[in-house]
C-alpha cells in the first residue's frame, strides 16, 4: 500500500495544525498539487540542477538532513515515478548507513537559488551501482518564498572535504554562523514518510539562545504545514546549513516544538542532541545572496 493517499496528502499532524490556524479549506485546495509522478516540467528542472537536500532517519532513529551535489544531470526523472541520483553521501555522513539499505523513507528538495524555484519530492530509496533510486510517494512544488538569489561561482571549489568534527554542544564560532545564516533545510519524519523543506528569512531570523538550542519564527507559507504536522506527531528533526561562500556544512539532529501564540504567530524551538560541522563539504561556491522580498524584517 502506498504512503501516498490521492484523496488526503495529509496526516493527522498536519490537520491538527491545519484546524488550530483556520486553514483546512485553503490546505485542501493547495493539497490538490501533491502527486505522486514527476511531471515533464518538474523533470526538466531536476536535470538542471547541481544540488539536492536529502533527509531521513539513521538506523538509530536521528533525523538528519543531507547536502547531494554533482553536474547538472546528477539528479533526473527515470520513471514516471522515479528519481535517480548519481552519488551518495560520503561515508562520513550520518545517512550514509540509511541510504544504503532498501526502502529507507527519505525526502528530498530540490532548490535553486539562481530561479528562486524549488521541487519537493518525497518516497522510499533504495542503492544503485552508481547511487540511489527514489520511487515517488509525493511529489509538488512550492512559491518562491524567503528564497534569497544566488549566481554559481565560476568553477568548482578545489579543497577536498575534511573529517567531520562531531559535539553534543554548539561552539562559540557555531552559534555565530547560525545567528547570520538566511538559509537552512529542516528534515521531519511521519509515521509513513519522510519530508525536507526550506527556511529562510534575512539574516537573524534564527536566534541561539543556548548552546543547545534555536528558534525560529515559522513565517506564512503555503498552509499545508507539513513540516510543522510532522512535527506535531513527531518531534524529531534534522537541519542543514550552507556556508555558501566556504563550502562548510552543518548538519544538527534533535527535536522540536512549535509554540503558537495568541496573537496567531508561531516560533519553533529546536534542541540539540549532536552536531556535524564538516569543512569544504560543498564543492559548489555561491554569490553574495539577494534577499527575498518576501522576507519579514526582524522588527515585523
Amino acid at each position: 500500500m502506498t504512503p501516498y493517499d490521492p484523496y488526503d496528502p495529509y496526516h493527522h499532524g498536519s490537520r491538527a495544525v491545519q484546524d488550530r490556524v483556520g486553514v483546512r479549506e485553503l490546505a485542501d485546495h493547495v493539497g490538490r498539487s501533491i502527486g505522486d509522478g514527476i511531471r515533464p516540467v518538474a523533470a526538466a528542472f531536476l536535470e538542471l540542477q547541481p544540488m539536492l537536500v536529502i533527509g531521513g532517519a539513521d538506523p538509530a532513529g536521528a533525523v538528519w538532513a543531507s547536502l547531494l551535489t554533482g553536474e547538472p544531470g546528477f539528479v533526473r526523472a527515470t520513471g514516471p515515478r522515479q528519481m535517480s541520483v548519481a552519488g551518495r553521501p560520503r561515508e562520513t555522513d550520518p545517512l550514509a548507513r540509511a541510504l544504503a539499505q532498501e526502502g529507507t523513507p527519505v525526502g528530498t528538495i530540490a532548490l535553486d537559488p539562481r530561479t528562486r524555484r524549488r521541487l519537493r519530492l518525497n518516497g522510499r530509496a533504495r542503492p544503485t551501482p552508481r547511487g540511489l533510486a527514489i520511487e515517488a510517494d509525493q511529489v509538488f512544488a512550492n512559491c518562491p518564498k524567503y528564497i534569497q538569489k544566488r549566481q554559481l561561482s565560476q568553477g568548482a571549489m578545489a579543497a577536498r572535504p575534511k573529517a567531520p568534527r562531531h559535539g553534543v554542544k554548539l561552539t562559540g564560532d557555531q552559534r555565530a554562523f547560525l545567528a547570520d545564516a538566511d538559509t537552512f533545510f529542516l528534515a521531519t519524519v511521519h509515521a509513513k514518510g519522510a519530508d525536507v523543506s526550506h527556511r529562510g528569512g534575512n539574516p537573524g531570523f534564527v536566534q541561539v539562545p543556548s548552546p543547545y538550542e534555536l528558534t525560529w519564527r515559522d513565517y506564512p507559507g503555503n498552509s499545508m504545514f507539513l513540516t510543522l504536522g510532522n512535527l506535531a506527531a513527531d518531534s524529531r528533526a534534522g537541519l542543514l546549513f550552507l556556508d555558501w561562500a566556504t563550502g562548510t556544512t552543518l548538519q544538527l539532529t534533535g527535536t522540536a516544538r512549535t509554540d503558537h501564540a495568541d496573537d496567531g504567530s508561531r516560533t519553533v524551538r529546536f534542541t540539540l542532541t549532536e552536531a556535524v560541522e564538516t569543512l569544504c563539504a560543498n564543492p559548489l561556491g555561491w554569490s553574495a545572496p539577494e534577499y527575498s522580498p518576501a522576507n519579514p524584517t526582524q522588527e515585523d
